[in-house]
């Protein structure tokens, strides 16, 4: 929890540079291949400061987000020997690589769009995209479709409420990382029941 802690402190310090917004489309194009944080952190912090560009930041978020899952596809299709396996054993998803290999047999959009939308980490959906070589344009319009519904979600949850989401954030961080992890955990249980 510390490390995670500390990443997203620093990931909010972009929030305060003259660098934020492509702060933020790095983040999302990194996180959709193998950074840990999500870039909901950053797009929060700037559509709070800013909330008439809620919807600007969600919109560059989404595009740096989908722009990074295509990485991940290319990783996945072209480099799973080199990079792409090494990327799924950090984050400890070896065991769930034939399990989400199924699931691209049987749902390719659908797995796609769910991971993206979802706490379900889209980076192992989306070099397993490319290892598995699903059909790129079903993988590119499950993608855009998905994590733009994420983005834009956020966007305009902080456009309708305003600060109040962040501190709430700020405050219970612990609480939220524990809740996101059953919601991660949750979301794998759930796919294997739709399989089943």
């Amino acid at each position: 929890m510390n490390i995670l802690r500390k990443l997203y402190d620093w990931v909010l310090t972009w929030a305060y540079s003259p660098y934020a917004v492509p702060a933020l489309f790095v983040l999302a194009f990194a996180e959709s291949s193998f950074f840990p944080i999500p870039p909901d952190v950053l797009l929060m912090a700037l559509a709070i400061s800013i909330p008439s560009k809620s919807f600007y930041y969600a919109l560059v978020c989404s595009i740096g987000s989908v722009l990074g899952g295509i990485l991940g596809y290319v990783i996945g299709y072209e480099f799973m020997e080199v990079v792409g396996s090494r990327i799924v054993e950090i984050y400890g998803f070896s065991e769930k690589w034939d399990y989400v290999g199924s699931l691209y047999q049987n749902y390719a959009a659908w797995a796609v769009a769910v991971a993206g939308f979802t706490p379900i980490p889209y980076k192992l959906f989306t070099i397993a995209a490319g290892a598995f070589k699903i059909d790129f344009v079903t993988f590119v319009v499950a993608s855009v479709l998905s994590r733009s519904a994420r983005f834009f979600l956020v966007g305009g949850l902080i456009y309708l409420f305003g600060p109040p989401i962040r501190s709430f954030i700020d405050k219970y961080f612990n609480l939220l990382a524990v809740v996101f992890m059953i919601l991660l955990i949750g979301g794998f249980v759930l796919i294997k029941q739709i399989v089943n």
